[in-house]
């Protein structure tokens, strides 16, 4: 199989094209990867909107946003979580990038976030909080797997302002 080629099995592959794509999001608007040509986009994949680790997420992009725009970067927040919930997330935390809705755990499975989580003694199916880089040329170029959030925003940032 020529090495150029996104892998379709599992199409977040570190160093290949993403494939085009498109979900609904805040703003009734719909993502759709394309229209981001030109610019770096971080996909950052959380388990739940108004759960302590995503909130402290969510602000931290949110205070670092001015820096990752200046780093021709735009922000994305995934979960399973509904439009509706995720309106109320950002507008609680007022957010100024979009959160993308992902119900049917199609983007969730493309880049491979799904895994199974003790919680409270109980073995469940959720989302890894994950985070990637695209480029410019909508290459995955940077992926961050069991985000620890302390610090990590910090490190994305940094990611993006040496590619700029």
């Amino acid at each position: 199989m020529d090495q150029d080629i996104a892998v379709v099995e599992r199409p977040s592959v570190l160093n290949k094209i993403v494939p085009d794509f498109s979900a609904a999001m805040t703003g009734d608007q719909t993502f759709q990867l394309s229209d981001y040509k030109g610019k770096n986009i971080v996909l950052y994949f959380y388990p739940k909107d108004n759960t302590p680790g995503c909130t402290t997420e969510g602000i931290q992009f949110r205070e670092m946003y001015p820096q990752f725009q200046q780093a021709n970067t735009e922000i994305f927040g995934v979960s399973r979580d509904s439009i509706r919930s995720h309106e109320g997330f950002k507008a609680k935390l007022d957010m100024p990038f979009q959160l993308i809705s992902d119900p049917d755990e199609t983007l969730c499975l493309m880049f491979d976030v799904m895994k199974m989580k003790n919680m409270y003694g109980k073995k469940v199916r959720g989302i890894e909080r994950s985070t990637f880089i695209i480029d410019e040329s909508g290459k995955l170029v940077k992926e961050w797997r069991g985000v620890k959030v302390p610090g990590h925003i910090d490190e994305v940032l940094e990611f993006v302002k040496a590619l700029a």
